[in-house]
């Protein structure tokens, strides 16, 4: 019996010992495991604060409010096209066919620079007649004289000088009519020494369309011209103005001009010419605005979007909608005061369009705006009222 006592607290050791040296081995090589805790954001009544790895600030983006000047209307629809003082549609003077042509489109030319080369057989023609005339003029100056000279001798009777001088006066009516014809057909082309007709350009500018390749049969009454030259950085801006909206617009007027190809670019033009007549089927005037687009960004044709400007001296910051929300009757945007700093601000909204309101009180161009995020900034702030 006392054996089996032995036994008994020989294994209760053992036991107690294996459990002492396995709680030793376990807690001699664990890990110790640190979980991070998000740090929640410090919030104020209208100011929120973010720790720099915040996860929110990922879908935040922010960017500097621009200033452009306050439209007075919606922006209206209107085309960029050529000014028509600067332009030149080149047209040929006779009927031949094209055989050289020495320009292409986008180039620049100046006045009297060759355009293309015409094979004309009226312009032979013509050449002919002009030389047959100063030959005749000449021959008919020449009887003339000699006929005044055989009546001053008494050698010829006065009806012959007569018909003599009236021969004389017909040649050099001739002869002016045909040099007359040459000299229209010069103000744009001269002949070479082939016979060939050269299409010269009228003004300086850039050939803005070329519709006449090599071959081509040319005449002077054709639909379409054979070059357009024009300079490009003088457009004109046509408007359908609205008939309720003609009290909007007067002539000398700013308006801001913009197109699809630069959604963040506005150009500034002047209304030039406000149509007296109303387009009986559309309702609309025409307005025609002058702009000078320097860095020729724009092209005719172009579609585009003109709002004439409250005040042309003065500019107020332009913001997307995306950065806008309203509480109540107020509308509201972030502005970021520093990084992962963003304060709540109310503003007033002048125009507001599709894309873009302008903010006429409670911002400043120049300061970064919350574009991209903004109702989850509020959800985070409002979180803390």
């Amino acid at each position: 019996m006392k054996l089996d006592k032995k036994i008994i607290a020989i294994v209760v050791v053992l036991i107690i010992a294996a459990g002492g040296g396995y709680w030793f081995w376990q807690n001699s090589h664990t890990t110790k495991v640190e979980v991070a805790v998000e740090k929640p954001a410090e919030k104020s009544s209208d100011t929120i604060h973010f720790a720099a790895d915040a996860p929110q600030l990922e879908f935040v983006r922010a960017k500097p409010a621009e200033a452009f000047p306050e439209p007075l209307i919606d922006g209206l629809n209107a085309r960029i096209t050529y000014d028509d003082n600067y332009t030149a549609r080149v047209y040929s003077p006779i009927a031949g066919r094209v055989t050289k042509i020495a320009v292409e489109a986008g180039q620049a030319v100046k006045a009297g620079d060759p355009l293309l080369w015409i094979d004309s057989p009226d312009f032979a023609s013509g050449a002919s007649d002009s030389l047959k005339a100063d030959a005749d003029l000449a021959r008919k100056k020449v009887a003339y004289e000699r006929a005044k000279g055989l009546y001053e001798a008494k050698g010829m009777a006065l009806k012959d000088l007569e018909s003599a001088e009236a021969d004389w006066q017909q040649a050099e009516a001739e002869a002016q009519r045909a040099k007359a014809r040459m000299k229209n057909l010069s103000s744009n082309t001269v002949a070479n020494a082939e016979g060939k007709y050269v299409l010269k350009a009228p003004i300086d500018g850039v050939i803005s369309e070329r519709q006449v390749n090599i071959g081509s049969e040319v005449q002077p009454a054709a639909a379409n011209s054979l070059f357009v030259i024009s300079n490009p950085k003088h457009l004109w801006v046509l408007i359908d103005l609205p008939e309720q909206q003609i009290d909007k617009v007067k002539v000398g007027q700013t308006v801001s001009v913009e197109v699809d190809a630069y959604p963040s670019e506005v150009f500034e033009a002047k209304v030039s010419v406000i149509s007296e007549t109303l387009d009986p089927l559309l309702r609309r005037f025409q307005v025609r605005c002058d702009i000078n687009d320097t860095q020729h960004k724009l092209r005719p044709e172009m579609y585009a979007r003109v709002s004439p400007v409250v005040d042309e001296g003065t500019k107020v910051p332009r913001v997307p909608n995306t950065a806008l929300f309203t509480q109540g009757l107020y509308s509201f945007l972030f502005v970021e005061q520093s990084p992962g700093v963003f304060q709540r601000r109310r503003v007033t909204l002048g125009l507001q369009d599709a894309d873009f309101s302008y903010v006429t009180e409670g911002l400043k161009a120049g300061e970064r705006i919350v574009t991209s995020g903004a109702i989850l900034l509020n959800s985070e702030l409002s979180g803390a009222d």
